[in-house]
């Protein structure tokens, strides 16, 4: 050992497998946004012109966002050519709160994994209505940087039902626009 200490990157400093990173490169949070108003937009458009069965499609959206919440990127195919690719190619890393992009992970999570109840359940109208909003939200994130989840945590974080010390690690960066 060469006693000299060699800085990594801030977006990559992780605690272990499934944890998920802080801060966040805004970069890859608005290319990962970006996929999924791809494959939410193909999922619905194939239903609504090809037959339900194409909201199929949902499970691997779903994956993505249960993949991104357990380990941020790690497990989500998304989530790594989001952050290891094409984030790179764009600029600089924005940092930005990985909290509250944990928590919008998780609302996707919610949602894409109800339209997958949903399909199996025969109420596709629902499901698709679901993926409309799945749409609308991603876009807000990937066009625009408007994090919908961020904003919702923020209000909880006012609200003090978001604890102190995850607040503390939102402390210095945007919380996730």
């Amino acid at each position: 050992m060469s006693g000299q200490i060699t800085p990594v990157p801030v977006v990559q400093v992780r605690r272990g497998v499934f944890s998920f990173p802080h801060p966040v490169n805004e970069l890859a949070a608005r290319t990962v946004a970006a996929g999924v108003v791809a494959l939410s937009a193909l999922t619905l458009l194939l239903s609504l012109t090809a037959g339900e069965g194409w909201l199929w499609l949902s499970v691997p959206l779903a994956y993505g966002f249960v993949a991104r919440v357990a380990a941020g990127p790690t497990f989500s195919p998304l989530g790594r050519l989001a952050s290891d690719h094409i984030a790179p190619r764009l600029g600089p890393a924005r940092p930005t709160a990985g909290p509250p992009k944990r928590f919008a992970q998780a609302i996707g999570a919610t949602v894409t994994t109800a339209v997958v109840v949903l399909t199996a359940f025969g109420v596709t109208g629902v499901a698709q209505g679901l993926l409309g909003m799945m749409i609308v939200f991603a876009t807000l994130e990937s066009a625009l940087g408007f994090c919908v989840g961020c904003r919702i945590f923020a209000v909880l974080m006012r609200l003090g039902v978001i604890p102190d010390d995850v607040c503390e690690a939102c402390a210095g960066l945007r919380p996730g626009a």
